[in-house]
């Protein structure tokens, strides 16, 4: 028989608080990981039956989303000004990892769209080139500023 389940993460830069629920709602697992490939990986693989991930929209999101992607059935990058739940009663990282693995199960979350990782590459390369075409600009002005303050023309 293949069990379903339900796995939250509340992801910080160092650390992930995780917490693993079945189809009964009942907690199977509750940890806390590295923020690394390898050991979020290697605690995926550790878990048996159909595997449905979920957290928050973040910085780490797409990355994280990318690295789960091939291991479990389902990924679930929610909003989280969407998840009202999570605003109430006590707040902690694990507390945090239980609520996200519960709605996941009774799928009360907004989910956020993580498609293709070839667009990120796009958009951070464009995101790049303007960047850059800003501080060269803003260079080039103080340069010439300089300049000025000297009777330079």
């Amino acid at each position: 028989m293949d069990c379903k389940k339900y796995i939250g993460m509340d992801v910080h830069q160092a650390t992930i608080s995780v917490a693993v629920m079945d189809e009964a709602g009942k907690v199977v697992m509750d940890s806390v990981i590295e923020t690394k490939a390898r050991t979020i990986l290697e605690f995926i693989q550790g878990l048996r039956g159909t595997l449905w991930v979920t957290f928050e929209e973040g910085t780490s999101a797409a990355w994280l989303y990318d690295l789960l992607k091939p291991y479990v059935a389902k990924v679930v990058v929610c909003d989280p000004r969407k998840n009202a739940l999570l605003k109430a009663g006590n707040k902690n990282d694990r507390i945090d990892a239980r609520k996200l693995a519960d709605l996941l199960r009774v799928g009360l979350l907004s989910p956020v769209y993580h498609g293709e990782s070839g667009v990120g590459t796009l958009k951070e390369l464009a995101r790049s080139y303007l960047t850059i075409t800003k501080d060269l600009t803003r260079v080039r002005n103080r340069i010439k500023g300089l300049y000025r303050s000297w009777a330079i023309p």
